[in-house]
């Protein structure tokens, strides 16, 4: 028998417009924002959409987590505990030089956002080619550095929803 080549593409992959923003901070509100390498001076909280349309939510966050800083959620230096869904939804506008990553006719994405609350000290682990740099800043300074406003409204949000032992 013999085979036939299929001179058809792979059907290309697109990105699911529903992710995750981790805000990664510390008991004294100091937040880590990493540096974009696809666009020096965007600075932004751990992000991330998911791989599967099924894959819940929490577990996006600790994959991008991981991925992008090297901070393992359940671990024991960062409990699972430690993440928390804070129950916000923003919709927004997919910015055009990255519309090319959804489906055709995509255009807004769904971006839940969680916290991590870690240890003063962590140690991050950037994967370069996603980020160049890290930095922690007070929260409000770290809102000011955002170049996503979602991102900053977030920030922005930190002190409602800390735990009543942090407050």
């Amino acid at each position: 028998m013999l085979g036939v080549m299929s001179t058809e593409l792979p059907a290309r992959s697109f990105k699911i417009p529903q992710s995750v923003l981790v805000v990664i901070h510390t008991h004294a509100l100091e937040v880590l924002l990493i540096e974009r390498a696809d666009k020096p001076g965007f600075w932004q909280s751990v992000t991330g959409s998911r791989q599967r349309s099924d894959e819940p939510f929490e577990r996006t966050c600790v994959r991008e987590v991981e991925e992008e800083t090297g901070i393992a959620i359940g671990s024991t230096a960062v409990p699972r505990a430690a993440l928390r869904d804070w129950g916000l939804r923003n919709v927004y506008e997919i910015y055009p030089v990255w519309r090319q990553r959804y489906a055709p006719g995509v255009t807004h994405n769904t971006e839940h956002v969680f916290g991590l609350t870690v240890a003063a000290g962590t140690p991050v682990r950037l994967n370069p080619r996603e980020h160049l740099r890290y930095g922690w800043w007070p929260w409000r300074e770290a809102a000011d550095r955002c170049f996503s406003p979602s991102n900053a409204e977030a920030i922005l949000q930190l002190p409602r929803f800390l735990p009543d032992a942090e407050r």
